[in-house]
């Protein structure tokens, strides 16, 4: 089911009830979505497409157990932590996974100030969190890194720095 460039603020409800109970693909990009309320009409889906979007930190998705691809491109998501937490929970069977495009993953799309490294940070943080993962952004996932994030993975989470009081404030 494609509903692309709607400029939809919400899962229109006909879609669900005319489609949920059979949709295995559903693409949602392009529109203006800030919620996914209305998803759970779509239990049977294996691939959800909601690339530019306006979805955030507190993106709720359904249990979606058959769910196996998710592209979340270019949206406004910063807390990474929050969404692999979510999504381990909620969709137990994905392996297609991509960020590209948010805040929260941190590469030359995003910022300029971020690097490779950065990005190499992620991917083994991102492959702690949900080890099934056979591509994260496009990019399989190769055995090196697979073995980096059990070593390595909970040590990876990128934190912003808080910000500091400067030496010559006025207390």
């Amino acid at each position: 089911v494609s509903y692309i460039g709607q400029d939809c603020r919400e899962i229109p409800e006909h879609l669900g009830r005319d489609c949920g109970h059979f949709a295995k693909r559903l693409d949602l990009s392009f529109n203006l979505l800030r919620s996914l309320e209305g998803l759970s009409a779509f239990r049977s889906l294996e691939e959800l497409i909601l690339d530019n979007n306006l979805l955030g930190d507190d993106l709720v998705l359904p249990g979606l157990p058959q769910l196996h691809t998710l592209t979340l491109n270019k949206n406004q998501i910063t807390d990474l932590e929050r969404l692999l937490d979510h999504l381990a929970e909620v969709t137990p069977a994905l392996e297609y996974l991509s960020l590209l495009g948010n805040v929260a993953c941190p590469n030359e799309l995003v910022s300029l100030e971020k690097d490779e490294e950065d990005y190499k940070r992620y991917r083994c943080f991102v492959l702690h969190k949900l080890p099934n993962l056979k591509f994260l952004d496009a990019q399989k996932v190769t055995r090196q890194e697979r073995e980096e994030a059990l070593v390595r993975g909970a040590f990876m989470k990128v934190v912003k720095p808080k910000q500091t009081l400067s030496a010559y404030s006025v207390l």
